[in-house]
């Protein structure tokens, strides 16, 4: 589990579109999760294609360093896997930010979900485009944990003694973030990470 939620946070933390990270722990939130990323997220209205690329390799984050560090995956990675599916299929199919299929949205705003007046031979298309898109981040998040094998092994030991870690620790520990955040966060972050009231982004394990 630690090493799981490690791998979110040290994605995140390398990222430059990730959302600025307030706290990683590995005490279970609710039922069905083992642990959790928080994040803060930015306030935007409109994303660019690049924003959700990094959001779906820091999602993949957790099975990613499951797989760098031993080899083998598990079931925790559920959640994540089903976030990193819907990105896909709405850059494909409903903002057409997908070459392949071209700028076409299969979407009803009306009934608020998706629609299909498109062939078999389309939504072959749109399932392949959406398999490859899941997997070149997945292969992302391995090749950045990789080569951030240090860093990722640091915040994992030391969730597996203190159980919960804050952006300042990361900061400590891995050095600042390589990307320069809005300022308005950042006092905003720690202050939630200690209990105040943010709207959240979370990724959970």
């Amino acid at each position: 589990i630690a090493y799981h939620e490690a791998g979110h946070a040290v994605c995140g933390w390398f990222l430059e579109h990730a959302s600025p990270l307030v706290k990683v722990t590995i005490v279970p939130r609710g039922v069905g999760t083992l642990g959790y990323a928080q994040y803060l997220p930015k306030e935007e209205y409109i994303v660019r294609t690049e924003q959700l690329l990094d959001r779906m390799c820091m999602t993949f984050g957790g099975r990613a360093a499951e797989k760098v560090v031993f080899g083998k995956i598990s079931t925790g990675a559920q959640s994540d896997l089903d976030q990193v599916t819907k990105m896909a299929y709405s850059m494909v199919s409903v903002y057409g930010m997908d070459e392949e299929v071209g700028n076409v949205s299969f979407y009803s705003l009306a009934q608020d979900q998706f629609q299909k007046p498109y062939s078999d031979d389309t939504a072959k298309l749109i399932d392949e485009q959406v398999r490859e898109l899941v997997q070149s981040q997945y292969r992302r998040a391995i090749a950045l944990l990789t080569d951030k094998r240090d860093e990722l092994e640091k915040l994992a030991r030391t969730l597996l003694e203190r159980e919960v870690i804050l952006k300042s620790d990361v900061e400590k520990m891995i050095g600042p973030r390589p990307y320069e955040e809005k300022k308005p966060y950042e006092g905003h972050a720690e202050e939630t990470a200690h209990g105040g009231k943010a709207e959240e982004e979370v990724t959970a394990g």
